[in-house]
């Protein structure tokens, strides 16, 4: 069940976005299920359409949902898919720092670094 705060600070919209992908990667919207209408979420939630399809739109830009014309909009994440991308994006990390120069060691600082470790 999703709930729209409107005293958060945080935009309706991300609010959404943020309770889908938490749906989503807990397994309680799998691979295939389908989403309802942006108009339809949107009246269910008492928001503006644009709202919703904000949400849609970045979430699909994400690629955890596609949206498929007139057969709607369906969760495309998966643990697996998500798994590979990082396994593309790991693989292009590796070729950037050896066409720079940067140390294995090194590289894994930063990594680290960014994960605030």
């Amino acid at each position: 069940m999703i709930e729209l705060d409107p005293r958060s600070p945080t935009p309706p919209y991300e609010q959404l976005r943020l309770q889908l992908l938490a749906q989503i990667h807990g397994g309680e919207l799998p691979t295939g299920s389908r989403l309802p209408t942006v108009r339809r979420l949107a009246e269910d939630l008492g928001v503006a359409p644009n709202t919703v399809a904000r949400c849609y739109r970045e979430l699909e830009q994400a690629g955890v949902i596609e949206t498929r014309g007139r057969n709607g909009t369906i969760v495309a994440w998966s643990p697996d898919a998500s798994e590979a991308e990082l396994q593309r994006a790991a693989a292009a990390l590796v070729d950037n720092a050896r066409v720079l120069g940067i140390a294995k060691d090194r590289a894994r600082a930063i990594v680290d670094a960014a994960f605030g470790v």
